[in-house]
């Protein structure tokens, strides 16, 4: 399993934290790990990892993301 981190911008609270681990895990090939205010780990047997998909999906949500390298 690869596993990846997201940094999110436009979290603040707790409500944000759920809605961001919802999208994340309505998202297909995404497993999520640990969703902090700013950043998601995820995890992902799929190769390559869905990680389009997870920032597609944190769009959709509100959220704009990005790979943390």
């Amino acid at each position: 399993m690869a596993e990846f981190e997201l940094h999110i911008d436009g979290m603040h609270c707790g409500s944000c934290v759920k809605r961001v681990t919802q999208a994340l895990a309505a998202t297909e090939g995404v497993e999520v790990k640990e969703v902090n205010i700013g950043s998601a780990r995820l995890s992902s047997s799929q190769a390559p990892a869905p990680i389009d998909a997870a920032v597609a999906a944190l769009a959709k949500a509100g959220y704009s993301a990005h790979l943390q390298v």
